[in-house]
């Protein structure tokens, strides 16, 4: 796989040439794509190390586009960033289930951009095992289960915990509220995906100075400040 190549699929000219020029800049490998079919056959013949990847497209649109890419062996550990217009938030939803592991909505800045497109390629990186977190004044420790802010022990419940490691984890990272049903349950109870807003305003509460740190984005889900 290429890990310094990005492959942009994307049918606005102006788009690609903006990003191109600056990912160019950040010593980034660049490939295009103006649609989606196109766009497949470049993935599995360059393996990229990241795709950015355009919703709304004509005739294949990325949406379909994601779902090939993930359901095919050679292309579907390569992460996919979507890019959406506002107020298609539906989509990203989708986007989000099947597999991409972000999303940049339109318009947006090369310097967000550029930002989201390293947060998605460190993630990628070789996991490590992390058993202590600290964001943004927030100290998290999986072994001893306890949370403090400043210093202070903040009394999580056990799904609370595993809320907020899941979301501290990877900063940035938008996760969609079934995915955090799927990481708080652990296959012991059943949690309904509403009752999630009900543990992030409770766990939002308890953090006291640092309620910040979990982000609300609307229709999809809730992410950690980086």
């Amino acid at each position: 796989m290429a890990k310094d190549t990005i492959l942009i699929i994307e049918d606005d000219p102006d788009i690609v040439e903006l990003v191109q020029y600056n990912l160019e800049r950040e010593g980034y490998k660049v490939r295009t794509a103006r649609d989606g079919e196109s766009g497949l056959q470049e993935a599995r013949r360059r393996k990229p190390g990241l795709i950015l990847l355009d919703l709304m497209m004509p005739g294949m649109d990325g949406l379909e586009v994601c779902r090939a890419l993930k359901r095919d062996e050679q292309t579907a550990g390569v992460p996919v960033l979507m890019v959406t217009a506002k107020g298609e938030e539906s989509d990203v939803v989708l986007g989000l289930e099947m597999g991409a592991d972000d999303y940049v909505t339109k318009p947006f800045s090369p310097r967000e951009l550029t930002a989201r497109i390293r947060a998605v390629l460190r993630r990628g990186k070789a996991p490590v095992q992390k058993t202590r977190i600290e964001l943004h004044g927030v100290s998290i420790d999986s072994d001893r289960f306890e949370c403090h802010v400043e210093g202070e022990l903040v009394p999580l419940t056990r799904a609370e915990f595993r809320l907020l490691w899941r979301l501290a984890s990877y900063p940035g990272r938008v996760y969609s509220r079934e995915e955090l049903v799927d990481g708080i349950t652990a296959g012991e109870t059943l949690i309904l995906e509403r009752n999630v807003d009900v543990h992030v305003s409770s766990i939002r509460k308890k953090l006291g100075s640092s309620s910040d740190l979990i982000a609300t984005v609307r229709g999809v889900g809730y992410k950690c400040r980086d």
